[in-house]
């Protein structure tokens, strides 16, 4: 005997009623797949802006630092010339010494061998940390290379200030080689 068709009805009516299970189409996998890579790529490029962030090294003249309220731990570079008199070595390959751009002076501490070339009166480039008393902690200290060198960085600290009496540009020996063409700077 076939079965009422009240029942019948009844039966798929509630089977019409249960939700089949969902299953993900092509296009609903692929855009989690994209939205998955998307977020990956994202925190890659934050680590990476972040291991920049902590590596980058500003170059700073003892006016800058005070000027603009360097943090202490900040790591930076600094530049200027050595002042005259103000070398101190200690025991052993510490040295202390007093950078000028002219208008502001800054003490760095170094442990290390100073370059061959590294003098009174000449420039130099320290990268260090700054100290909670003002001073600055080098890692390195690099000084010029020939007679009429000076770090492009120094020379425009030392223009900001109105302490350069250079002649030319910044680049000194430099563009006077490219200039000539030969190994002789004059």
């Amino acid at each position: 005997m076939p079965p009422a068709p009240e029942a019948s009805a009844a039966g798929r009516g509630t089977a019409a009623r249960t939700p089949a299970p969902r299953r993900f189409n092509r296009k609903r996998r692929r855009m989690y797949a994209l939205g998955g890579i998307l977020l990956l790529v994202a925190v890659a490029v934050a680590l990476v802006l972040g291991a920049f962030r902590d590596n980058l090294l500003f170059f700073y003249s003892p006016s800058d630092i005070q000027a603009k309220q360097v943090e202490p731990g900040t790591r930076l570079r600094v530049g200027g010339l050595v002042e005259a008199g103000s070398v101190i070595r200690g025991p052993g390959t510490n040295v202390a010494f007093t950078v000028s751009d002219g208008a502001k002076t800054l003490v760095i501490h170094y442990d290390g061998l100073l370059p061959d070339l590294f003098r009174e009166g000449q420039g130099i480039v320290a990268e260090g940390r700054l100290e909670p008393d003002g001073t600055v902690t080098a890692e390195q200290v690099l000084a010029k290379h020939d007679e009429t060198y000076m770090p492009p960085e120094v020379v425009d600290a030392m223009k900001r200030t109105g302490t350069w009496h250079g002649e030319g540009t910044p680049e000194g020996s430099h563009q006077k080689l490219l200039k000539t063409g030969s190994g002789d700077p004059s």
